[in-house]
């Protein structure tokens, strides 16, 4: 049995990769507080809150992909040390405790790959994004250091998104003037869909992605990569 691992695969980007993976693979295992509100045979969910609670025991996944992220946006004399922290829990060691838990099952997979998930805010310096910009450059750290820890075994790459039009970013997000302010930053007039990441996440996860681990993927629709 071919299996996919999703942690934090309910709502937004998560939730559009277990949807768009579903016939990939015979069985995608969602991990995460609350259930998908939709429902397919392939799909198998646990209750878990992957910080506090123990992670179920998998036999093997063929791939792993860790979508829990924060958006904690504010001045840095109004950030407190328990921000960071709180930040880097859900962004580095929740990643950290679903790798050393599944390890063992990747190993028993077949090209098994691992997808996690970092900010344009790693390499972009935005004003308010000290905490997030913070715990996403570790995640970029781990992606490199794990990458060639486990090659030529399992692959690890991560996804890098600009604003993607999830529940997280609403408030990014919340009325047409944003909207539009948001379009026109964007050298590329547009953000992100969550389809459009989940896309990326499975060409990773896909053979055709078989040369590629290490790397942090800009989807930055130019924000990082142009100045015009």
């Amino acid at each position: 049995m071919n299996r996919l691992i999703v942690i934090g695969g309910s709502k937004g980007i998560g939730n559009a990769i277990v949807s768009s993976l579903l016939t990939s693979y015979d069985e995608v295992v969602n991990i995460s507080r609350t259930a998908p509100e939709h429902s397919h045979p392939n799909l198998k969910h646990y209750d878990c809150d992957v910080i506090s609670d123990e992670l179920p025991d998998i036999e093997s996944a063929d791939g792993l992909v860790y979508c829990p992220g924060s958006i904690n946006l504010k001045p840095i004399n109004r950030l407190s040390i328990d921000d960071f922290k709180n930040d880097f829990e859900i962004n580095v060691l929740g990643a950290v405790k679903a790798i050393q838990k599944y390890l063992p099952a990747l190993k028993n997979g077949n090209k098994p790959s691992i997808i996690l998930f970092s900010t344009v805010a790693a390499k972009l310096g935005m004003p308010f994004h000290a905490s997030v910009a913070a715990s996403k450059s570790a995640v970029e750290g781990l992606t490199k250091s794990l990458g060639a820890e486990l090659a030529p075994t399992i692959r690890v790459n991560a996804i890098a998104p600009t604003v993607t039009d999830t529940e997280l970013a609403s408030k990014l997000l919340r009325n047409e003037r944003m909207i539009e302010n948001m379009n026109e930053r964007h050298p590329l007039k547009k953000y992100l869909q969550p389809q459009e990441v989940a896309d990326m996440a499975g060409f990773l996860l896909s053979d055709k992605g078989s040369s590629l681990s290490g790397q942090v993927f800009e989807m930055d629709c130019g924000i990082v990569s142009f100045k015009i």
